[in-house]
């Protein structure tokens, strides 16, 4: 049953939206440290979240962590679901307050490359890796045929 959970489809278009998701994720990850007072911890703590320094480094871990293996294309659905997370919290700590105070359009405007982030992520959640992915080549596709991705190449011709 887990196994199932790690494999893919075989779209070629889906490298658009984990090239999207994972830069944007593994640079904001990345941010979190070089500047923990804008981007991580400092931030954190200006939003009233708890264990600030903590959830700083540790958030940021994850961004990085599950970027880089969004990118390659490795465990993808799994991979997806901690930014998920990160991005819901993200918009009901931060956008949502936004709404009440400054209202729709500004809220909106801010939060645009939320929406798009935890949108792309749920497509990776429910799509999977997609046809130039380590997923595939290691548990191949979700019908359960062939994971070599030549064999797949050799077998629509």
């Amino acid at each position: 049953m887990l196994e199932r959970f790690f494999k893919t489809n075989q779209e070629k278009t889906t490298l658009l939206i984990r090239i999207m998701v994972g830069a944007v994720f593994l640079s904001e990850g990345i941010q979190k440290y070089l500047y923990p007072e804008i981007r991580g911890a400092g931030r954190f703590e200006s939003i009233g979240l708890p264990m600030h320094e903590f959830l700083g480094y540790f958030v940021g871990g994850f961004e990085i962590i599950c970027g880089v293996l969004i990118l390659i294309g490795l465990a993808t659905r799994f991979s997806s679901i901690p930014l998920i997370a990160i991005m819901l919290v993200a918009i009901s700590s931060t956008k949502i307050p936004m709404l009440f105070e400054e209202g729709f359009w500004y809220m909106a405007h801010a939060a645009r490359t939320d929406f798009s982030m935890l949108i792309g992520s749920i497509f990776l959640l429910i799509k999977g890796g997609g046809y130039w992915s380590m997923d595939l080549k290691y548990w191949g596709k979700e019908n359960g045929k062939s994971s070599d991705m030549s064999a797949s190449k050799s077998s629509a011709s």
